[in-house]
């Protein structure tokens, strides 16, 4: 089950279905990013892929030595486009491809303005997902839910993004979804029309096993969004932002032109490859070791190209050094920047009292280091915030709760009322009344004894404690234990052997915390295979959009006046 694989596939697949010569890609603002995070240009161009275009920019040139390969979402406003397209063709034949279910009226509507016959094939190649990493899916929608309760447009969405990945994966699921969530069932029962509907094109062979989709809501788990990371590819995001693997650096000081923006993928970029799931200690060491290697292969100034031979070696070996060279000065500026921001923004303080928030129970030291860190002038207003929230999260029907106090502290610091407001919208979005399950106290014997013992050996790293919820949850789930009564099936039956392939989907967003929860359980988990999507991949400050784009702020009470007691104690 791997989602770069599957999406890759098709693309290949269209490319080699249309046969020899020149070729134009056309495609639509979501295909675009879809094709783009799993080839590079230049892969493309050595297929004969010579132009790519959108099929809503007007002025196209008419190419009639060019075949056109189109690659589109099956929405209204494309198959129009690609109506106006085929009434005037631009190019000399047209294999299209939809990336998900089209309705047979659609296909009608486009074989009568087909007039001069040019299309050659219409096809459905079910690539209708960004694919993030190979077990890591998203369909980059933020803000998916109006209060509790589905935005439509973003459900109708949701749910051709998710048929669409078990079509690629050639999956037919039994569903269980979180029962605290309403949206949560409402996608599970989308799901199971299509698939009842659609019945022809999931009839996949029946494994002994079936696979199983798992369908959450981000309101169970907070937290994880709200902290920091230090693994290389979660921080990246946290701190610099990846958009369809591009990271953004032109506020960097002194960046360099060709630096402004660069692409990490783990594709074609093999330090980022080894590198994206190690901590950030180990980052630079790696990235010292790099920059060694480079040095010795780094062609000496003084090189003397006498001979034609020499000649040949420099020329056949530069492509090699010129992608080193690159690897080596994108990385470097990555880390360095991640560095300076670490220590402008005092994040290692900050985020070992996060850890402490997310992870230990001892109230008077962590109310102590949170008002310990608003007074410091080097913690922005952003993660003085991000701790209150925790803060109101963990210790919400604490006897002792100071978060009136500590919403006074924020005004002090000078924090904006946007911020502030945002500390009872996260309580409201995600809070106690809100989870189905038990965030933070261990139940059971052996959590119990495992958080005890875990106290007693110390933390091998204390900035990385904290394990999603998700991880408790997969946990149950591949040991059979997950219960029944928390996340049912849709459905009369159930599953009697323990699940091998699981596609778990997070309403809301998934992080790259639990992405790499997920990489590691595959990893150590044999014939267990899983895979983990959202509706996006969020860092902070895209949770807290959502949260925002969910409307629950505007119902909770303005928390810059400071609640009575009873208020506080939702």
């Amino acid at each position: 089950m791997n989602v770069v694989f599957a999406v890759k596939q098709y693309v290949s697949k269209m490319i080699e279905d249309s046969g020899p010569g020149m070729k134009v890609l056309l495609m639509d603002k979501e295909t675009t990013g879809i094709v783009s995070m799993v080839y590079t240009q230049s892969e493309i161009l050595q297929k004969e892929v010579y132009l790519f275009e959108r099929i809503d920019s007007q002025n196209r040139e008419i190419m009639k030595h060019l075949k056109a390969i189109c690659f589109l979402r099956p929405t209204k406003e494309n198959v129009d486009y690609l109506i106006q397209e085929l009434r005037r063709p631009k190019y000399s034949i047209y294999f299209i491809y939809f990336s998900n279910v089209i309705s047979k009226s659609d296909v009608k509507s486009l074989a009568e303005a087909d007039e001069q016959e040019v299309v050659a094939e219409v096809q459905e190649f079910y690539g209708d997902y960004i694919a993030v990493n190979p077990h890591l899916f998203s369909l980059n929608i933020l803000g998916c839910c109006q209060g509790r309760n589905w935005d439509p447009a973003q459900l109708s969405r949701t749910t051709q993004g998710l048929t669409a990945l078990l079509l690629s994966l050639k999956k037919c699921p039994m569903i269980r979804y979180q029962l605290s969530s309403e949206a949560a069932k409402r996608l599970a029962e989308c799901v199971k029309q299509v698939i009842t509907k659609e019945y022809e094109l999931f009839e996949f062979r029946r494994t002994e096993v079936p696979p199983l989709l798992l369908i959450l809501d981000r309101c169970d788990d907070a937290i994880t969004p709200l902290l920091n990371q230090w693994t290389y590819q979660a921080m990246v995001h946290e701190l610099l932002g990846i958009n369809n693997n591009r990271i953004d650096l032109s506020r960097v000081p002194g960046i360099s032109k060709d630096l402004r923006e660069v692409v990490l993928s783990a594709e074609n970029d093999e330090f980022y490859a080894n590198n994206m799931y190690l901590n950030f200690a180990e980052i630079g060491s790696n990235i010292k070791n790099l920059m060694e290697d480079f040095q010795k292969k780094k062609p000496k100034e003084q090189q003397k190209l006498e001979s034609i031979a020499d000649m040949k070696a420099f020329v056949e070996n530069y492509p090699q050094f010129k992608k080193m060279s690159g690897t080596v000065s994108k990385h470097v500026t990555v880390v360095g920047e991640l560095s300076r921001l670490v220590s402008e923004r005092n994040l290692l303080e900050v985020s070992e009292v996060e850890q402490e928030l997310a992870c230990q129970n001892d109230h008077s030291s962590a109310l102590q280091n949170v008002k310990r860190l608003l007074q410091n002038p080097k913690v922005t207003e952003f993660d003085a915030a991000r701790l209150v929230m925790l803060y109101a999260l963990h210790y919400e029907r604490h006897s002792s709760n100071s978060l009136p106090g500590l919403i006074v502290d924020l005004r002090n610091k000078g924090v904006s009322e946007k911020y502030r407001k945002l500390v009872s919208a996260v309580v409201e979005y995600g809070g106690k009344r809100v989870r189905g399950s038990d965030l933070f106290s261990p139940k059971d014997a052996v959590a119990i004894t495992k958080q005890f013992l875990k106290g007693l050996k110390g933390v091998e790293n204390v900035y990385t404690q904290h394990q999603p919820f998700l991880h408790e949850t997969l946990d149950h789930l591949i040991k059979g234990k997950l219960k029944e009564n928390l996340y049912p099936y849709l459905g009369p039956s159930t599953l009697r052997d323990r699940p091998q392939d699981i596609i778990v989907f997070v309403i809301g967003g998934a992080t790259y915390e639990e992405a790499l929860t997920v990489y590691n359980l595959n990893r150590t988990t044999p014939g267990v295979r899983i895979v983990l999507g959202g509706t996006t991949v969020h860092n902070t400050k895209s949770f807290l959009e959502e949260v925002l784009a969910s409307g629950l702020h505007s119902r909770s009470k303005d928390s810059s006046q400071v609640p009575s007691r009873s208020a506080s104690r939702r």
